[in-house]
């Protein structure tokens, strides 16, 4: 059947979107084929229109629920037959969904991923060849995705029963690792690939490094606009989407959803978005999927995503009919100690594993009676067995029970897998944490992550157009800032490229690292600097990353006399509000001496001085200077090498408790609170207990 008389007549399509034709062809023509395309650019037609044309029925493997619930009604809409199979519906429905296959009066049949391991399923479906397989969210069939599913894992053992029919894989988040791993899992037969479209030039990205407590005001504030709504925002759990939602419903209509929320309120929150009752859903990861809402306007991050796989999964809910929306990502450094903090709650010791691994049999046994054995957690315990069944070493039945494959629990293979995987996970935060903090495009930086053609800069991110941005201003440099730019330029130009660590050293600019990034990333989004990322081994053997400046041409034909097109962000200690004129320190004999060698451009506005403590901190910060001093000695560097005097009496003004208060004190930098957090933390900690 003609293609394109099939779209208009049964969709309703005048034609095909742009890299549509080509996959339904390959498909409608019998071929394999793995289709990564972003949210919203019309994969599912990629799989509908073939099926149709081929004279079905269609196999769809779907993750979740609403998802099929949602594509399954949608087909229904345009008078197609369908029907799925899921845990949310009675067995008397999933045994008619069956029959309904096997006579042939279903178009498509939606069937969750667990569903093959039943055992007879795969050859029940066997019984009638389908038109085709299509697998949605391929991605989470390969261990180096974003959101893995050992269900998927099976895929590839169940579905040679169903050939000849072509498969196709769907996906919108996949690098080429995934991309291959796909491939290989699900035995494609030279499959035709078709990566498109993940740059969306509708979209505004912006990156803001904020502190967690102002975050909440801050996107209230910004979805008051009536323009910025509808929206979505992300949330890092549900007790914070839960408290999100509630402060946001006081100002317009807001809801939370999650999945610790009964099915049936999820669904009135899902229906009530769709109609536009809700302006604004506060979720965390499991909104969206198969959400088709076009004029979504912002998708907001309330914290930093775990990788940029879902990162770009989510923000492509926004803007789908085209207009101009707006993605916002609120970050800082704390947000990257929580990820690590799950990363162990979910990647526990190997040594964990093995315990784990010893017990099972190649029986079935109920997960209560191994945990008591082993004197184990639930929780613990199915982090355990989960990574030791996606590393082929252990296995679940229908009713959750688990098994041993004793060969490879035995034989110990799983343990380099499973190293890898961790060091996978590992990597995917830091690409993360990088994107965040990159100094270049940021589209064009998420469509390379891709293995995508990036193009030119998008011209309307935070980097290529500061001065349309509205989470954060950006203002002009003060004279004192720009005395330092201009020094910057100059030690380049003189010494050439350099770490960045060594270049604030060697230009003179003492105080707040941060302040020091802050004047690069002006310089790199004026064009004049450029800023790499590399990597060295210590005499450890330790892998060491640092970042590396170097000019551009620009740079280096820049003089003295020329303009300096640089907007810096404004302060960092409330980047939602203008920043403040700076007030001009007291004269003293030491700031005269610090002003004449260049020195006193960081130094606090009013330092705290000895009489201005309480009893309680100069006690604490007696402490913290003796133990600056053997930390110091350790390392054979100076005191400040360490901390700063300034930095020293803050905290022993606020007496912090937690990372993340510590990184709000001036002078301590993402670097100095990686690297002696815990070390103050804990001598703060013991003053107050």
């Amino acid at each position: 059947m003609d293609l394109v008389s099939l779209l208009k007549t049964t969709f309703g399509f005048p034609g095909f979107r742009e890299n549509q034709e080509a996959v339904c062809r390959a498909v409608a023509a019998g071929r394999d084929a793995l289709l990564v395309m972003p949210t919203g650019a019309g994969k599912s037609i990629c799989y509908q229109l073939p099926a149709l044309a081929r004279g079905g029925p269609a196999l769809v493997v779907s993750p979740l629920i609403a998802l099929m619930d949602d594509q399954s009604a949608r087909l229904a809409s345009h008078g197609l037959r369908t029907a799925r199979i899921h845990s949310g519906l009675s067995r008397d429905e999933a045994r008619q969904a069956c029959r309904d296959y096997l006579d042939g009066s279903l178009q498509f049949l939606f069937i969750a991923p667990e569903r093959l391991r039943v055992p007879g399923f795969p050859q029940m479906l066997a019984r009638r060849t389908p038109s085709l397989i299509a697998v949605d969210e391929a991605h989470c069939i390969s261990g180096w995705g974003h959101d893995f599913r050992p269900d998927y894992r099976t895929l590839g053992e169940s579905l040679p029963l169903l050939r000849p029919a072509p498969i196709i894989a769907l996906t919108a988040t996949a690098t080429p690792r995934v991309q291959q791993d796909i491939v290989t899992q699900l035995r494609l037969d030279n499959p035709a690939l078709f990566v498109h479209g993940f740059r969306r030039d509708n979209l505004a990205l912006e990156v803001v490094e904020m502190p967690k407590p102002r975050r909440n005001a801050f996107i209230a504030e910004y979805l008051q606009s009536p323009e910025a709504r509808p929206a979505i925002v992300y949330a890092p759990s549900r007790k914070a989407a839960d408290l999100l939602a509630l402060e946001l419903n006081a100002h317009f209509p807001a809801a939370a959803y999650h999945a610790g929320m009964e099915p049936s309120v999820r669904e009135r929150v899902q229906t009530a978005f769709l109609s536009g009752e809700l302006h604004v859903v506060v979720a965390t990861i499991a909104f969206g999927m198969g959400i088709d809402k076009a004029d979504i306007r912002t998708v907001m991050h309330a914290a930093l995503p775990g990788s940029v796989e879902a990162y770009y999964q989510e923000i492509g809910r926004a803007g789908r009919d085209g207009r101009r929306s707006r993605a916002i990502l609120l970050h800082s450094y704390a947000d990257r100690k929580l990820h690590e903090t799950f990363f162990e709650r979910d990647y526990p010791p190997a040594e964990d594993l093995a315990r784990v691994a010893r017990l099972l049999t190649e029986d079935y046994q109920l997960p209560e009676d191994l945990c008591a054995k082993l004197k184990m957690d639930q929780e613990s315990f199915q982090s355990a067995v989960s990574k030791l069944a996606a590393q082929g070493a252990a296995a679940f039945d229908m009713q959750g029970q688990v098994c041993g494959l004793l060969e490879t629990a035995e034989a110990g293979r799983w343990r380099s897998g499973y190293q890898a995987q961790r060091d996978h996970r590992r990597a995917q935060l830091d690409d993360m944490v990088a994107f965040a903090e990159t100094a270049q495009c940021r589209m064009s930086a998420l469509v390379r992550h891709f293995g995508d053609n990036p193009g030119a800069p998008c011209g309307h991110c935070d980097f290529c157009s500061p001065e349309s941005t509205v989470a954060v201003p950006f203002t002009d440099p003060s004279p004192q800032e720009t005395r330092h730019l201009h020094r910057i330029l100059r030690e380049l130009q003189q010494g050439g490229p350099r770490s960045v660590g060594r270049l604030q050293t060697e230009s003179g600019i003492d105080g707040d690292r941060r302040a020091f990034d802050a004047l690069l990333d002006g310089l790199t989004r004026a064009g004049l600097v450029t800023l790499t990322t590399e990597t060295f081994t210590n005499p450890e053997g330790r892998e060491i990353t640092f970042r590396k400046a170097a000019l551009t041409h620009e740079g280096r034909t820049w003089t003295d006399a020329d303009p300096l097109p640089v907007l810096l962000r404004a302060e960092a200690d409330d980047p939602s509000r203008p920043p403040t004129p700076r007030k001009k320190k007291k004269s003293s004999n030491t700031t005269t001496s610090q002003t004449k060698s260049g020195h006193a451009d960081n130094q606090p506005a009013t330092p705290l001085t000895p009489a201005q403590l309480t009893p309680a901190q100069t006690d604490l910060e007696n402490r913290l200077r003796a133990w600056r001093k053997s930390e110091a000695a350790a390392a054979g560097k100076p005191a400040f090498f360490v901390l700063t005097d300034a930095a020293l009496k803050a905290i022993a003004v606020h007496c912090p408790q937690t990372l993340d208060e510590l990184i709000q004190i001036h002078g301590i930098g993402p670097i100095k609170a990686e690297r002696y957090g815990p070390a103050i933390i804990a001598i703060c900690c013991q003053l107050t207990t």
